[in-house]
Formats: structure tokens, sequence, C-alpha cells
């Protein structure tokens, strides 16, 4: 099979080519036993039945596909409204849909960015070096949106007993330059819940002292469509008003296959209009706020269908039922008397650290869990709690207690084969291996010794002779 160049005839039948692909791809991991990704894995057979019509779609052509634009501007409605934005009667929400969380927060960057430059531009001041803050737990596409759009990132250190961004930790880094902080609602290493409204309070006070305008971005990518079902009273979202704009992903708990997100924002003049492109090259004027343009219109379709099927009370009802197998993974988990747990149980998810490494790592476990054909991740946790090594199961929509007996039986499983055989990079192997080195060693000088007594000896010996034959040696 042609691996590295389009090969100069077609290969056979459809069929054909269809099952050499599906061979290779036999070696990816199952979906269902991945336990890394917060991608949902699973919708019902209508949702894909209608996400595979959307897929000959180019969403981004309003004119050609006025209905789907429509479910598209229905769905960020909905989200504003979820989210707490201050709309009165007839008023629509303010965003879009995006490929992910990435794309949303490179567009909610630039949004407090140029608000920044607006607001100095206006007051003779200096554009020269804008920074974002926030904690040292925030995911890969902030470290991307900062060095893209060239902004300094100001991270503050977490610590192993506390994972997250607190208002006192970020309070030294904020200045006249700060866009924004940057609040996460679900974080990627413990699940935790930032204390948005302490942090909300703090810039509040910050801003009155120096007449600044710094704004909040919640990072709400796994949260935000956890805490308006488990937690409604928490303010976290637009109920603050400082919160000026919010992130989320559709295709994690909002329940839709990978290839959606949404960036919302609290008011229409939270959005810079600079930021927003008008094209009539498809057919009447379209407005156009993404980095990407032609995209299929699968994602949009799916999250309006689980909005549609769900409802606020089914969402509710998937959220409590993940919730309650996390709680109950929690407690097996628990129970082995091996592991500390790590996560604050603020949404389905359990992240858990070893108490001992004497017989093996996590990394050791994540490895031995592969072969059974889980996929738990294990990792070191951010700046300032490096040391602290943890592992993390996601529970999704279609992640069961049965399941969860059977993940538990084989990470039990993997520490009773460590038990027996010590990894190579365990606590006791290290041991052995220096303890070996060191025995080495010692044997190596104790040697050495004796090769040196029987070298003094021999010319002991020697001299003994040539003093009784009183024969003497002269130097010329």
């Amino acid at each position: 099979m042609p691996k590295d160049e389009l090969p100069q005839n077609g290969l056979g039948t459809g069929t054909l080519v269809k099952q050499m692909i599906m061979d290779e791809l036999l070696l990816d991991g199952n979906p269902r036993q991945n336990l890394a990704s917060f991608v949902t894995t699973w919708m019902e057979p209508e949702a894909e039945e209608l996400m595979m019509e959307g897929m000959k779609k180019n969403y981004i052509d309003f004119d050609e596909y006025p209905q789907t634009a429509e479910l598209h501007n229905r769905c960020v409605t909905m989200l504003s409204h979820l989210f707490n934005a201050p709309l009165g009667g007839d008023d629509k929400g303010t965003g879009t849909g995006t490929i992910g969380s990435s794309e949303a927060i490179m567009l909610a960057g630039l949004a407090m960015k140029w608000r920044w430059q607006k607001r100095r531009k206006s007051q003779n001041l200096s554009t020269e070096k804008p920074n974002l803050v926030c904690g040292s737990n925030i995911q890969v596409c902030w470290h991307k949106m900062c060095r893209y759009f060239d902004i300094e990132c100001r991270e503050a250190p977490v610590s192993p007993d506390c994972l997250v961004l607190t208002a006192e930790r970020a309070k030294p880094l904020i200045d006249e330059n700060t866009i924004g902080v940057c609040a996460i609602l679900g974080s990627t290493f413990n699940g935790e819940f930032e204390n948005v409204k302490e942090i909300h309070d703090l810039i509040v006070e910050i801003n009155k002292e120096n007449n600044w305008e710094v704004p909040i971005h919640v990072d709400a990518a796994s949260g935000g469509f956890i805490a308006p079902f488990i937690h409604p009273q928490l303010e976290w979202d637009f109920r603050l008003p400082m919160v000026k704009s919010i992130n989320v992903s559709g295709h994690k708990f909002g329940l839709v296959y990978a290839g959606i997100g949404w960036v919302l924002f609290r008011e229409k003049d939270d959005l810079p209009d600079d930021l927003v492109f008008h094209v009539n090259y498809l057919g009447g004027d379209q407005a156009s706020f993404t980095l990407n343009f032609s995209r299929g219109a699968s994602g949009i379709i799916g999250q309006y269908y689980q909005f549609l099927r769900l409802g606020h009370s089914g969402y509710t009802q998937v959220m409590e039922n993940g919730m309650k197998t996390s709680q109950y993974l929690r407690g097996l988990i628990k129970d082995i008397g091996k592991f500390d747990i790590v996560d604050t149980a603020d949404m389905p998810l359990v992240s858990f650290a070893l108490k001992d490494t004497n017989n093996c790592t996590v990394f050791d476990l994540q490895d031995h869990l592969r072969g059974r054909g889980w996929i738990v991740p294990a990792y070191c946790c951010s700046k300032g709690a490096e040391s602290l090594k943890i592992m993390r199961v996601v529970v999704k929509q279609n992640f069961t207690t049965d399941l969860a007996d059977l993940l538990v039986r084989d990470l039990v499983g993997a520490l009773h084969h460590f038990e027996q055989f010590p990894a190579y990079d365990s606590k006791i192997m290290k041991e052995k291996s220096e303890f070996t080195k060191k025995a080495a060693e010692k044997k190596e000088s104790e040697a050495s010794k004796k090769l040196w007594r029987a070298a003094v000896e021999l010319l002991q010996k020697k001299n003994m002779r040539n003093t009784d034959s009183e024969k003497t040696h002269g130097v010329c």
C-alpha cells in the first residue's frame, strides 16, 4: 500500500480501499477506553446521521446555507442565556462557533488585546508590552495564543497543595499593561474550578484604585457545560461584571463529537468591531469573526441537536450521572490504599497520585494499563508543583460503574505485577542499582588493594634477596 507518494493508479474497489484503511486503524486505541480525553466519543445514531448531512455544507457560506447559520445563531444565544449574559427581550447573544476552545481562546485573546490597545491609544499611552495573567496550570493553547499574538504570558506558579490560580497569586502580576486575567473553570490537571468570584473581586478593587479596566476571561472549556447544571448558584459567568468573555467546548461536556467550540462575549461592545470582517463574494453581506474560514456544519448541527434532545433537565441528568460515577470510581481507588486523591470533585473526573514509588511510578502504571486497552494519562503537574506526578480519569457519558470496576481491577493487577517485578525506574530498583554499583566499586577497590599489596611484597622480597647477596647496583 502506498505510504509516501500518490499512487499512479487507483487501488481497485472502494470496498478494498476501505478494508485496507480499516486494517491500519485497528492499531488505534479504543475510544471507549480512552479515559485521557475530555472529547465526546458517543452520540445517538440520529445525531450522527444529521452530522453526516452537515459535512456536505460549508458552514461559513451563510448566503447558501442560511438555515444552518440560523441554527448557529440560536446556539450562541442559548449559551449566552445559559451563562447569564445581560440580554433583554429579543436580544441575541454575541459570539461565534469555532473548531474548538483553542480557536475560541485565540479570538478571545485578540479581543482583549484590541480593547486594551484602544484604551491605551485614547490616553496616548504605549501599547508595546501587553501581558496576560494566568496560573501555570493553563492549557497549552494559551501559550500558543500569547506567542502568536506577541503577548507576555505571566504565569503564577501553583503548589502541590493548591494546583490552581488564586487571587493572591494573581495580584502581584497585574499592572497597567495587563490585557486580561484568565480564570479556569475545570483545570486540565485535576478538574478543579478556580475561584472566579474571588479573582473578580480583586480585579474590581485593582481597577478602582488605578483607573484601569482589566477584564476577566473564563476558560470554561471543560466546566462550562457542568457548572450551570451541577452548581447553578456558583458565580463564575457573566453575572460577574468584569467577566467579558467565556470559551466552552461543545465537543467535551457539550456532548458533541470533536470539532466544535464556542466563544461568547458579555455584550456586543466587548467584541471590537475591527475584528469582525464583512465579505460579499459568496453572495450577500456576511460578517466573519473566525480564524478558520471553510468548515463543515456538522458540529453546529450536532450541538443544536443535543440542545433540543436533552434540554436543561437532560444535561443536568447526564452531568449528575457522571458525578455519581466519578464518586464511585474515586471511592474504589481510595480503597486500594495506594493512592492519594488529588481532584476536588468539581466535575466528572478523578485524579490520583501514588503514595510511594517503591515498586513503580504512575508512568509505569500508565504503560501497563495500556496493555489492557486503557488509556489513562500520567503526567507531572505544572510550574510550582512539578514534583507531583498524577494520573487522571475523565468520566464521560458512556463510562459506567461496570467499566469503573474493570478499570480498578486492572489497576490493582498492575500494582501486584510491579510488587513482584519492580519497574526499572522504581525506588527499589534505583536503590538496588545503587547498591550494585557501590558493591562493584568496593569489589574493584579491594581487588586493586590486593594487587598493590602483592606488588609491594614482590619488591620487598626482591630487595631482601639483593641485601643477602651483598650486591649493589650503581647508576652511571
